[in-house]
């Protein structure tokens, strides 16, 4: 290959590997020694040599524990590929760990690496373009997430499984509560990728059924939880991962908003989703290997 056919391979195959990738110019991070901290957690993934990625959920999940709860950190005048590990909510939380996770799975310990990562897991095919690409509802986050080989959900090969269909149009029924909804042209962007999801149909397994021996012996530890809620227009109210103890007993691992900080659950999951009135029942997902 002659010189100038190597220099514009080399060129396309950047442009290839950095197409799907938010610049730092579109990034939004919460403090100045971020990188660092993300960085350093990579680390200690990586010297773990956990290969098994609900181990690694777990292992991360572990380190992240007693990180304050905040509401509403993706939320600005733009969107921008916002990354705070300083503060999380329920969603990202979830989206923390995975893109921990799917970093150290591929053998990387950069925070360039994991921000590829996070955009990968929080926006439509895996691209950040405008508050509409991002994945706001679970069934979208996990129809495409596991459409691109992200994730993987095993909810309908669980046994007893049950479905249920419902139209999710929450956000655009509720036009008030989302700013950015205010822009007739989000508005009606937002409006065009619900449509899709009219009379949607998803599995779940119902609360009363996960202390089963039949499903418990089907979880894992590290396995991540979507509560399906009974809230109309809305599929998922609220993200976890399950961990299990010594007993063998399920524990939910979450970014509380009643206890402010990311914690591990002292009941076990049965309890803690009879607590939750709005509650129904649960889908599982699991990180891709």
């Amino acid at each position: 290959m002659g010189k100038h056919l190597l220099i514009a391979a080399i060129a396309a195959l950047c442009t290839s590997f950095f197409a799907n990738a938010a610049s730092q110019q579109w990034m939004k991070f919460h403090c100045s020694n971020d990188t660092t901290k993300i960085n350093q957690l990579l680390k200690q993934g990586y010297d773990s040599k956990i290969s098994s990625p609900n181990e690694l959920i777990v292992f991360y999940g572990n380190l992240l524990l007693g990180t304050p709860y905040v509401a509403n950190t993706l939320e600005g005048d733009n969107e921008l590929l916002t990354v705070n590990i300083d503060q999380l909510d329920c969603t990202t939380f979830i989206e923390t760990l995975y893109a921990l996770t799917r970093t150290t799975l591929n053998g990387r310990y950069s925070w360039r690496d994991f921000t590829n990562n996070l955009e990968a897991i929080r926006y439509r095919n895996g691209r950040m373009d405008g508050y509409e690409s991002r994945l706001h509802y679970i069934c979208d986050w996990i129809v495409d997430n596991a459409h691109r080989g992200n994730i993987t959900e095993v909810t309908a090969s669980l046994p007893n499984v049950r479905y249920k269909v419902k139209t999710i149009d929450y956000m655009t029924t509720h036009r008030d509560l989302y700013p950015a909804l205010a822009d007739s042209a989000t508005f009606a962007s937002l409006k065009s990728f619900e449509i899709a999801y009219r009379m949607h149909r998803f599995p779940y397994i119902r609360k009363s059924d996960v202390n089963s021996k039949s499903i418990k012996e089907r979880l894992k530890s590290g396995d991540i939880i979507a509560l399906v809620t009974k809230i109309d227009g809305l599929d998922v109210s609220h993200m976890a991962i399950i961990v299990a103890d010594k007993d063998g007993k399920f524990h939910m691992m979450h970014a509380s908003s009643d206890k402010k900080k990311v914690i591990l659950e002292t009941d076990d999951l049965k309890e803690t989703l009879r607590r939750n009135r709005n509650c129904e029942g649960i889908r599982i997902i699991r990180i891709k290997h």
